[in-house]
């Protein structure tokens, strides 16, 4: 049985789009280094958390999860713009945070 992992985020349907960003192509969530949580957004997680977002090192597994089908992704699988799983886009313009979301 597959693990479900959770989406954290301020008004979420259930593809984990969240009240920040909500068009259908934003089913991306992202993992904070510090908790160790998939947020829809850092601006959910900012809001939420007692801690600002911390990027995930280029040494995490898995710091994407497909809100769609709940997959954990690589940043390679990610960064192909649609989940090698599910096949869900991704927003490109997400690039925009990548600074947030992912440490060079």
């Amino acid at each position: 049985m597959r693990e479900i992992v959770k989406i954290h985020g301020i008004g979420l349907d259930k593809a984990g789009r969240c009240t920040h960003y909500h068009t259908e192509l934003d089913v991306a969530a992202l993992l904070c280094g510090k908790c160790r949580k998939y947020y829809a957004c850092y601006e959910c997680h900012d809001e939420m958390e007692d801690h600002s977002f911390e990027a995930t090192s280029e040494a995490e597994p898995w710091p994407v999860l497909c809100g769609c089908c709940r997959n954990k992704l690589s940043r390679e699988e990610y960064k192909t713009g649609s989940c090698p799983y599910c096949h869900a886009q991704f927003n490109p313009g997400c690039s925009l945070h990548e600074n947030i979301y992912f440490c060079k």
